[in-house]
């Protein structure tokens, strides 16, 4: 169920920032637009989030998923709209802004995440009870029970 709200912020994310560059700067349909976005979230989440973050960390992780976003809106774009030049430039655009925002994703990703480790680490923990000894005392029981290892 975490994994689906964390979905679900990054598909916010992503859909905005592509209406709204998409939208203004080329004539494509409200439809299409959210095919490449719901494609970019997925593709993003799988590689970006759940194997690059967690393998290479939030700064690695993010400049993949410029790098990724970039790709696939630029891919997707071409295909719906068509090549050209602004293609290229409103890709690069609308990865700059997810980028911006995927730092925050992370946080909320690991904060979401290892909640629910450290919630079951805790239930697991038991607490050991021991006598504490002296080594002086133990010494001085040994050689009063009458041991012949005296000095």
């Amino acid at each position: 169920m975490k994994h689906l709200k964390i979905l679900g912020i990054k598909f916010v994310v992503i859909a905005v920032t592509v209406l709204s560059i998409f939208g203004v700067f080329n004539d494509i349909g409200l439809g299409n637009l959210l095919w490449i976005s719901l494609f970019t979230t997925i593709i993003t989440y799988l590689i970006g989030d759940l194997f690059v973050f967690r393998q290479l960390g939030n700064v690695i992780a993010t400049l993949a998923d410029f790098g990724l976003v970039f790709a696939i809106l630029w891919l997707l774009g071409s295909l719906f709209i068509g090549t050209g030049f602004p293609i290229i430039t409103t890709a690069l655009t609308a990865a700059f802004f997810i980028a911006c925002v995927e730092p925050f994703i992370h946080h909320y990703f690991v904060s979401q995440i290892t909640q629910d480790r450290r919630s079951t680490d805790r239930l697991e923990m038991q607490t050991e009870f021991a006598e504490e000894t002296d080594v002086q005392d133990m010494h001085d029981k040994k050689y009063e029970s009458g041991s012949k290892d005296e000095p």
